[in-house]
């Protein structure tokens, strides 16, 4: 169940928000398996943060000399303050035609004929919620098919699954084929 953790079979509830930051692997290390669909499904976003420039990487390094930084660190946001964040963002309305427009992309991604695996009506709901917040972010009470657009590729490239593609880390091509529908899925006017 979501919300909650087992420890030696005690089950814990946990307290709001619940939000976990996971990092991944590349495929090639030695025992690094792929998750299945139905796990990936329950991440929000899939999000690559690349290298660090060479000034950044020396900083890193720098911080690391005597200790870890991550004993230094404070916190940036109250606990409440992500709460009512979130609440906020529940309130973002979206209109029937933005919804729609969201589930035709969400549809055809259901019948592509270069993708095995299309989004879960659990990715639709992230997409929207994702879509919510990026109104918010952007200043408004309401979303717009640029929301949904900004948000679908880290939010739908890790649910989708593209015919001859064995690896689950090949999300450059899933990411073209989701390019293509969001370039050719007709927009609200």
């Amino acid at each position: 169940s979501e919300r909650q953790v087992s420890v030696e079979g005690v089950t814990h509830a946990l307290e709001e928000p619940f939000l976990v930051i996971a990092t991944q692997n590349p495929f090639e290390f030695e025992g690094t398996y792929p998750l299945p669909e139905n796990q990936l499904d329950r991440f929000m976003m899939c999000l690559s943060m690349g290298y660090p420039d060479r000034a950044t990487e020396r900083q890193i390094l720098r911080s690391h000399r005597h200790g870890s930084p991550i004993d230094e660190l404070e916190p940036v946001v109250e606990r409440e303050q992500i709460i009512d964040l979130m609440r906020a963002v529940q309130d973002v309305q979206m209109e029937d035609s933005i919804a729609d427009y969201l589930l035709e992309l969400v549809e055809q991604t259901r019948h592509h004929r270069e993708l095995t695996l299309g989004v879960s009506t659990r990715g639709a709901l992230t997409l929207s919620r994702a879509a919510q917040a990026m109104a918010l972010v952007e200043g408004r009470d309401y979303v717009i098919p640029d929301d949904i657009k900004q948000v679908a590729i880290p939010v739908l490239a890790h649910r989708v699954v593209c015919r001859g593609v064995m690896r689950e880390g090949d999300r450059q091509r899933t990411a073209q084929v989701l390019r293509a529908l969001l370039d050719t899925t007709p927009v609200p006017t």
